[in-house]
């Protein structure tokens, strides 16, 4: 007996991506991250192929209304080095959320896809918006609920 394994090629991937839309409001940003990382890397599909980016578009609403538990508004450190001596930067994520939530979600989704090319592909296919609307109607999104 042989069994054949199945590998999607990149045009059949192409063919078969959708569009998701997530609503952030009350959701802690773990859980999230995860639901999303995994609609954009494929992993609910049938058709899953790890070294093909065979995964969905996400659309996230209401990004400022992600939740954060326990004390990590204050606590939880982002940083990034300028490049220059002494160019350490650091925001808390309470002040990431307000300043720009799309990035703070764009961080949690980015650091559970994989690294090097294929993940930057795919961090592509995120949108996050700040609020309940979003431009991109036309692509027909389907919704995506996340029960806690």
């Amino acid at each position: 007996m042989s069994n054949k394994t199945f590998s999607l090629s990149k045009e059949a991937a192409i063919k078969a991506r959708g569009w998701r839309v997530v609503d952030a409001s009350g959701i802690p940003l773990g859980i999230l991250a995860s639901h999303v990382a995994g609609l954009i890397r494929g992993k609910n599909k049938t058709i899953f192929t790890p070294h093909v980016d065979c995964g969905d578009f996400v659309v996230v609403i209401n990004a400022e209304k992600v939740r954060l538990s326990g004390k990590k508004s204050d606590n939880k450190m982002y940083h990034h080095h300028t490049g220059f001596l002494g160019g350490l930067k650091s925001i808390s994520a309470g002040k990431l959320r307000e300043e720009n939530p799309a990035r703070l979600i764009e961080r949690a989704v980015g650091g559970m896809l994989p690294k090097g090319a294929l993940g930057h592909q795919m961090i592509k296919k995120l949108k996050v918006e700040r609020g309940e609307s979003h431009n991109h109607a036309a692509h027909k999104p389907v919704p995506y609920e996340i029960k806690l």
